[in-house]
């Protein structure tokens, strides 16, 4: 009797092989030009997403009253921009910072910009690549002053 099941699993496993077989080329082909559509949807658009970077827990708040920045890059003529929004959910009437983080062959740089609300950033940078632009970080934090209740550094590049 075990050699009876074994020989219907086996069966019924190549069966399973060979419907799967079949099956995959029109699946595959359906599915390769929506595949190639998102490819060719992100190299011409050229928006590299990173985010949502959030701030630290501070006064007991709980994740969602969180102020957070989420954004994306771009190149342009060999020079790397980008844009965000930085949000401050919890209305306290304390302001949220974003700080960036930045290396090129220069050294290291920080910039930081706050708001009470929502905040745009549109186009920050113009970093180059020949001047030794590696390295893109961002922090978020909530408070009194620019270091109060940061999160963590986040790599955006």
């Amino acid at each position: 009797m075990s050699t009876m099941r074994t020989l219907l699993a086996g069966a019924a496993l190549a069966g399973s092989l060979a419907a799967a077989v079949a099956a995959a080329p029109a699946a595959s082909a359906s599915a390769a030009p929506a595949t190639a559509a998102a490819v060719q949807e992100t190299q011409v658009s050229g928006k590299h997403f990173f985010g949502p970077y959030h701030s630290g827990f501070g006064k007991g708040e709980g994740f969602g009253r969180r102020s957070y920045f989420k954004g994306y890059w771009t190149k342009d003529s060999g020079r790397y921009w980008f844009y965000g929004d930085l949000f401050d959910r919890d209305r306290d009437r304390d302001r949220s910072y974003v700080w960036f983080k930045w290396h090129d062959r220069f050294g290291s740089h920080t910039k930081v910009f706050s708001t009470f609300g929502r905040s745009h950033l549109d186009r920050f940078g113009g970093f180059k690549k020949s001047n030794g632009f590696d390295d893109f970080k961002i922090r978020v934090c909530e408070g009194d002053n620019k270091f109060d209740d940061c999160g963590r550094w986040g790599d955006a590049f």
